[in-house]
């Protein structure tokens, strides 16, 4: 058995019992870490190493400490230069984001900063090349890993990495989650702090995990989910660790799914039915009560958050020399930002708060809702690219990305399952959304469906 098919809860548990340095587990992943583009923008092997011998000298303690965590590029991190996936910044952050210092705190080993698209917006991993490689799916490189979280999904499940930083704006987290065969989680809004600096409008973003197992997912969250000063919104301490959440039994549950689209009106793939298909039948074989429901809102609520969207483009501040560098769709996206009037960012931002209610009222008789995650498989790499036309360029992401945009428009958890894989071998995700603050009763549900159709063992040739 190598280092890298032990589970991050086992590696920390190694560690702890003396029969594994962190230093030598750092030095496995670093090494693996250089044989696979497109994962990472830049290695930190010093601040890595430095952080390992701290955990091994029992000045950092915890329960994942000395387990290799790599941050995803659009989050300051003292050590590495942050990008943002961009060529017009490479520069060093003089601190942490809030998050980050809450896993560095925590004992975890930061390996690199992975590969973002630029500023994070599209659902597709692929900066100007000047930045880095494109990130590819592990199971079929010619096909994207999808984003914003695609590097930090590559180093996850090409074994780089046993879990890994991630954020979610619009999705982020889960669709490269679906696209490689992870569980991803985008939990609560609030649950997470966006500080010191980031409050997005709306609060559309939240960092999340991405872990090959549920169990590895909820222990980083667990180290994620750390309040501080200044946090916009309160989320309440959960009853339990979320990692106890998914050790323990879980209770029959009202399931509620459905597959229509929700961010455009498209037709649904084959393969995402089929995916949903199946958890229904595996989900009442577990003892659920699984109906059909119907979406919430539909693509006219969800102009609401593309004008958030266009906004938070925006919100990067880019010096005037710089903004023709910028790719086609950033500057898209940008452009129709500054058409948005104030009104109508004020107008987004409530009733995005609405629809966290009309939500609520039209799912009350559920526990837990299932969608696809993403419209089918992983599309190939550049099949969204479209330099002449980025509007077209973004249609095209929201016809794959269909349905996860939803729940950061509304705030509530969410995770992402590799519960179904094509004839060609291809992962699609399931994605399980929660009640607000609902995260250990998806987390519980999740590890039971783990146990019942079990993937970990499942790798990829980069393995």
């Amino acid at each position: 058995m190598n280092l890298h098919d032990l589970t991050a809860v086992e590696q920390a548990a190694a560690i702890a019992r003396g029969e594994l340095t962190s230093v030598e587990l750092t030095e496995h992943y670093l090494r693996r870490s250089e044989q696979v583009a497109g994962a990472f923008v830049t290695l930190t092997a010093d601040v890595a190493l430095a952080q390992a011998r701290a955990v091994d000298a029992g000045q950092i303690s915890g329960p994942l400490a000395g387990v290799v965590c790599p941050v995803k590029d659009l989050f300051f991190m003292v050590g590495a230069n942050t990008r943002f996936g961009s060529v017009a910044y490479d520069f060093p952050a003089m601190a942490d984001d809030n998050v980050v210092l809450a896993m560095r705190e925590a004992g975890l080993v930061f390996t690199g900063k992975t590969t973002t698209p630029e500023f994070g917006l599209p659902c597709y991993t692929e900066p100007d090349p000047s930045v880095s490689a494109a990130a590819r799916c592990v199971w079929d490189s010619d096909r994207t890993a999808g984003g914003s979280s695609g590097g930090a999904a590559v180093a996850v499940a090409a074994g780089l990495a046993p879990i890994a930083h991630g954020s979610d704006g619009g999705g982020s987290v889960r669709i490269p989650a679906a696209a490689n065969g992870l569980v991803g989680i985008k939990p609560s809004r609030g649950r997470i702090s966006n500080g010191p600096l980031r409050d997005p409008i709306g609060d559309l973003v939240t960092s999340g995990p991405l872990a090959r197992t549920v169990s590895d997912a909820a222990a980083l969250l667990d180290v994620m989910a750390k309040p501080f000063p200044g946090d916009p919104f309160y989320s309440p301490p959960p009853q339990s660790t979320f990692l106890a959440a998914a050790r323990r039994p879980v209770q029959p549950l009202r399931i509620g799914y459905f597959t229509d689209t929700i961010i455009t009106d498209v037709d649904v793939h084959p393969e995402a039915e089929a995916a949903v298909q199946a958890t229904v039948t595996l989900l009442s074989e577990l003892g659920h009560d699984v109906r059909p429901i119907a979406r919430p809102f539909g693509p006219e609520t969800m102009l609401q958050f593309e004008h958030l969207w266009y906004v938070l483009a925006l919100l990067t501040p880019v010096l005037p020399g710089d903004e023709d560098r910028l790719q086609p769709t950033t500057r898209y996206l940008r452009g129709l930002g500054r058409e948005v009037p104030g009104i109508s960012v004020a107008q987004a931002v409530s009733l995005a708060r609405i629809q966290t209610r009309v939500a609520t009222a039209a799912w009350a008789d559920v526990d837990v809702v299932v969608t696809p995650t993403t419209n089918g498989p992983a599309p190939l790499v550049a099949d969204f690219v479209d330099t002449v036309d980025p509007a077209r360029d973004f249609e095209n992401q929201k016809a794959w990305a269909a349905y996860t945009a939803a729940f950061n428009l509304t705030g509530q958890p969410a995770i992402s399952l590799p519960l179904h894989v094509t004839p060609d071998g291809l992962p699609v995700g399931v994605q399980f959304v929660g009640t607000m603050f609902g995260e250990q009763t998806l987390l519980a549900l999740a590890a039971q469906i783990e146990t019942a159709q079990p993937w970990h063992d499942r790798k990829p040739v980069a393995w």
